[in-house]
């Protein structure tokens, strides 16, 4: 039996969760969904500066799990720009953080906003 997948700790959910090209209506097969733990990897790696062990730590799995969310995240970009495809952001294997006071760390969305109440 296959080991039971890992639940990646994200820090909140993100407040927009659709973008594409402004002149198109969507077709099903012009979505790209990007997952919740895919889109928490872009934010800490490439928007907070995070190295992939960093955010390995701060999303609690390991920073081999983190190489190949970040790829694929990355791959789902690119095709969303090159292509002009329409990228949604739902679903995953995610759980929130749950220190309500101090946040889970130096990335914490909650801990610097005080979003506290979007849980």
């Amino acid at each position: 039996m296959p080991r039971p997948m890992k639940w990646r700790k994200v820090c909140c959910l993100p407040v927009i969760s659709k973008f594409g090209p402004l002149d198109q209506t969507a077709l099903q097969s012009e979505l790209i969904n990007m997952t919740i733990d895919e889109y928490e990897t872009i934010r800490l790696i490439d928007l907070e500066g995070f190295t992939q062990e960093e955010c390995a730590s701060q999303m609690s799995v390991a920073r081999t799990t983190i190489q190949g969310i970040y790829m694929q995240a990355r791959k789902k970009l690119a095709e969303a720009l090159i292509h002009g495809k329409i990228l949604t952001i739902t679903g995953g294997e995610y759980q929130l953080c749950n220190d309500f006071r101090i946040g889970c760390g130096r990335g914490c969305l909650r801990k610097r906003s005080g979003r506290f109440d979007t849980i």
